[in-house]
C-alpha cells in the first residue's frame, strides 16, 4: 500500500522538535486544502465564487470571491500551527500570529483564480521560512530571506485530483487526496525532472514585448526540426502556474515568464516569495533548475513580501541554455539561413 502523507511527515520529523512543528504545519495546510477542494466542488465554477470583488489585492490583481475564501482557510490553518508570521498575496502586510512561532508562512492561497470560471486547475503555493530573533521585532524582514533558506515548500493542485507536491529539502514527493482513505497517499515517491526538454510553456502573445534574445530563443524552438535545434518542440500554456509546474515535474520541459517591455512588467509578474521561491525549491529538489533567466531564483534576496521576478524553470540543460542566450548573445551566431547549425546548440 502507498505511504500516506502522515507517515511521510512522521518519518521526516522523528523526535526533532522543529521538524515536528514543520510536520504539524503541513498537516494543517493539507486539511485547509481539503476544505478548499470541497468548496470548489460545491460551487467553484459558480457566478458567486468566480465573481470579481472589484478590490485589488496587494499585487494589484482583482480578487475573486474564492481568493478571499482560500485566504481565510489558510489563515486559520496558520493560526493553528507554529506560524509566527503570515504573509499572503491577499494581504498588504505580514500578519503577526504568534510571538513564539517558529516559521514565517508565505502563501498564494489561490494561484490561477482567473481560471476558476473555466473549470481549469488552480492551486495553492506555500513556503515555510525560519524565524530568527531579529525577525521578531520586524516581521516583514522574515520574508526578505533568500529562497535557499526555505525549510519546506510545496503546492496543492485542485484538478481532477487534489494533489500535493511537497519538498522538505530532501527530494520532491507527490501525494493525492483519497476520499476513501480519508487523507493523502503518496503518488510519486521521488520526482526527477528530465534533463532534456521536449515541451515549453510561455504566453506567446507577448512575443512582441520580449527582449530580442528571448524572442530568438522562442523562435528557434518554434523552428523545430528545420531550425538550429534540429528537433520539434510542443508548446503548452495553461496559465496556471501549479498546473504547468506539475506537468514539467511529470514529463519534463521548461516554463518561461520573462520580464518584458510593457509598463509594470520589467520584472515579470510572478511573486518571488510565495510563487517563484517555493516552485524553485520543489523543482531543484527534483533535479531541475530555476532562474530569473540569469540568476538562480533561490539566491535572490526579496525586496519585500510582494516582490516580483521573471521566472524560468524546468529541465536543467534547457534552463542553462536560456541563460546562454541572455548572457552571451555572440554565442547565438548568425541568423542567416546559411548558418543554421551553430556551436551553441550542442545536444
Amino acid at each position: 500500500m502507498p505511504s500516506s502523507l502522515d507517515a511521510h511527515l512522521g518519518s521526516y520529523a522523528g523526535a526533532d522538535p522543529l521538524r515536528s512543528k514543520v510536520a504539524e504545519t503541513i498537516r494543517h495546510l493539507a486539511s485547509a486544502a481539503v476544505k478548499l477542494r470541497n468548496t470548489i466542488i460545491d460551487g467553484g465554477t459558480s457566478d458567486h465564487l468566480g465573481q470579481s470583488r472589484q478590490v485589488a489585492n496587494a499585487g494589484g490583481d482583482i480578487q475573486k470571491e474564492l481568493d478571499v475564501v482560500a485566504d481565510r482557510l489558510f489563515f486559520d490553518a496558520a493560526k493553528a500551527s507554529s506560524v509566527a508570521f503570515y504573509g499572503s498575496e491577499e494581504q498588504d502586510l505580514p500578519v503577526v500570529l504568534s510571538k513564539d512561532g517558529a516559521f514565517a508562512l508565505a502563501i498564494d492561497p489561490l494561484d490561477g483564480s482567473s481560471n476558476i470560471e473555466m473549470n481549469v486547475s488552480v492551486g495553492t503555493i506555500f513556503s515555510l521560512l525560519p524565524v530568527e530573533e531579529a525577525h521578531r521585532t520586524d516581521p516583514a524582514s522574515a520574508f526578505r530571506q533568500p529562497g535557499s533558506k526555505q525549510i519546506a515548500a510545496g503546492f496543492f493542485v485542485y484538478g481532477p485530483q487534489l494533489q500535493l507536491v511537497l519538498s522538505l529539502g530532501n527530494g520532491t514527493h507527490v501525494f493525492a487526496f483519497s476520499p476513501s482513505f480519508g487523507g493523502f497517499v503518496e503518488l510519486h515517491a521521488s520526482m526527477a525532472v528530465d534533463e532534456k526538454a521536449k515541451e515549453f510553456a510561455i504566453n506567446a502573445s507577448n512575443h512582441r514585448h520580449w527582449d530580442e534574445a528571448m524572442r530568438i530563443y522562442i523562435d528557434d524552438l518554434l523552428a523545430g526540426a528545420d531550425g538550429p535545434r534540429e528537433r520539434d518542440f510542443n508548446m503548452r500554456w495553461i496559465a496556471s502556474l501549479v498546473a504547468d509546474c506539475y506537468r514539467i515535474l511529470i514529463r519534463g520541459g521548461i516554463f518561461l515568464y520573462p520580464g518584458d517591455g510593457r509598463q509594470g512588467y520589467a520584472k515579470g509578474r510572478l511573486r518571488l516569495v510565495y510563487e517563484a521561491n517555493p516552485i524553485a525549491f520543489c523543482v531543484e529538489h527534483a533535479g531541475g533548475s530555476a532562474t530569473d533567466g540569469i540568476t538562480r531564483i533561490l539566491d535572490l534576496v526579496p525586496e519585500d513580501l510582494h516582490a516580483r521576478t521573471p521566472l524560468v524553470f524546468g529541465s536543467k540543460r534547457e534552463v542553462a541554455r536560456v541563460t546562454r542566450y541572455l548572457t552571451d548573445p555572440s554565442a547565438i551566431g548568425e541568423r542567416s539561413p546559411l548558418f543554421g547549425k551553430r556551436s551553441l546548440f550542442r545536444a
